[in-house]
């Protein structure tokens, strides 16, 4: 076998050559990037590991229970039967090596910039952002604030699953959303834990954060809207609502391109053209590339996500949420504990008991159901609407 290989010596040895590499490593990063020794955690329950910080939260991330379920999680065709069109797995892998290669020729940290897009969107729930719409309404109307996804993904990755992930991380996807914001944007560091908690309860109160406190969290911020916008035409074509001969506004099709491989390709250039992570430390799209990317943006909103085809089942959505929300209510205040609200959330093992002791009966109904995927989310609701049918002599 040809090549260098680094030899590593056993006990305490293996720590310091292990950390001597990623030293190495990380000493070739811009100076604007963030490095092991800023990763902050909360408890740092298991500070001996030969992981970087930020891989051993993308390590955490990927066995959470909520990770798993993104498998049968839609992006923006919830009610379509197609089995090549774009589910929250794929998107989030996609973000993850668009915002990897971006990273990579700023020189930022590419195992940090892995964890954020893997758990950005944990915090999706079933049929999308109408979804989010319709559970929202019902936390306000029971008491408990707004729904926001993404500071439902730091309440399953911090709270209800207890990860103890870096600040970093999770600053970085309760920051990715918003994508009108993606012009130009910088970091905003977060000093304490009570400073990000600050942050997390103005993001539930409807106050968004527009920026990480992180350029790699920029990155992914800016990954996620050029991982969705192209792909969700290509997926719109693939299912018929749009058809291949629609043509995109004159201005988008020139200067981004017509195809999500074109328009991938134009937004990531521009994007390393235009910003300046080594002396400013922003990322930034030029004003034409932003023009055009606005003008699909509301393109896509009136073709696709707004169009007829896709929104005329929402009032039947609409009636799942509100009549399951009340039924696992019902269930907590009788203490069903054969009801699937106890078998399937509260009573099992993977949840932080801390969680438990501090939730209201109103929260555990939102998490239940925000972590539900579409599938398990109709099974519900059939449970809840269809009587049940035995077998057997009544008498």
């Amino acid at each position: 076998m040809s090549g260098r290989r680094i030899k590593y010596s056993c006990g305490k040895g293996l720590d310091s050559s292990i950390r001597t590499v990623t030293d190495k490593r990380e000493s070739l990063l811009s100076p604007r990037a963030s490095i092991s020794a800023d990763a902050v955690r909360r408890h740092n329950r298991k500070p001996k590991d030969i992981r970087s910080p930020y891989s051993r939260d993308t390590d955490r991330i990927i066995h959470t229970r909520a990770y798993t379920r993104y498998i049968d999680k839609t992006q923006v065709f919830s009610l379509v039967e197609n089995d090549h069109i774009t589910h929250r797995v794929i998107h989030v892998q996609l973000v993850s090596k668009i915002a990897r290669t971006i990273g990579r020729c700023f020189r930022l940290n590419e195992d940090l910039i892995e964890a954020i897009a893997l758990g950005h969107d944990i915090g999706h729930i079933p049929y999308g952002h109408f979804g989010e719409a319709c559970l929202s309404e019902l936390c306000e109307k029971f008491g408990i604030g707004g729904f926001f996804h993404n500071v439902q993904s730091i309440q399953f990755l911090d709270r209800i699953e207890d990860c103890d992930l870096t600040m970093q991380v999770l600053d970085g996807i309760l920051c990715h959303n918003g994508e009108g914001d993606d012009v130009k944007i910088s970091p905003v560091p977060c000093q304490t834990w009570s400073l990000f908690d600050e942050k997390v309860q103005d993001n539930a109160d409807g106050r968004r954060s527009k920026s990480p406190m992180t350029l790699e969290g920029c990155v992914v911020k800016f990954a996620d809207t050029i991982a969705y916008i192209g792909r969700d035409l290509q997926d719109a074509r693939e299912v018929g609502l749009i058809a291949d001969s629609t043509t995109l506004p004159k201005k988008c099709s020139e200067i981004l391109g017509a195809s999500n491989q074109e328009i991938i390709n134009t937004l990531i250039y521009d994007l390393l053209e235009s910003s300046d992570t080594e002396e400013r430390g922003y990322i930034s799209y030029s004003q034409d590339v932003e023009s055009a990317l606005i003008d699909l943006r509301t393109f896509s909103r009136d073709h696709i996500y707004e169009n007829k085809k896709l929104t005329s089942e929402r009032d039947k959505v609409k009636k799942m949420y509100e009549t399951l929300f009340v039924s696992y209510l019902d269930d907590l205040e009788g203490n069903k504990r054969n009801a699937k609200i106890f078998t399937d959330f509260i009573d099992t093992n993977w949840i932080s008991r801390t969680y438990l002791e501090t939730a209201s009966g109103a929260e555990l109904v939102r998490d239940f159901i925000a972590g539900m995927t579409d599938r398990y989310f109709a099974k519900r609701y059939e449970d809840c609407v269809i009587p049940h049918r035995v077998e057997g002599k009544f008498f």
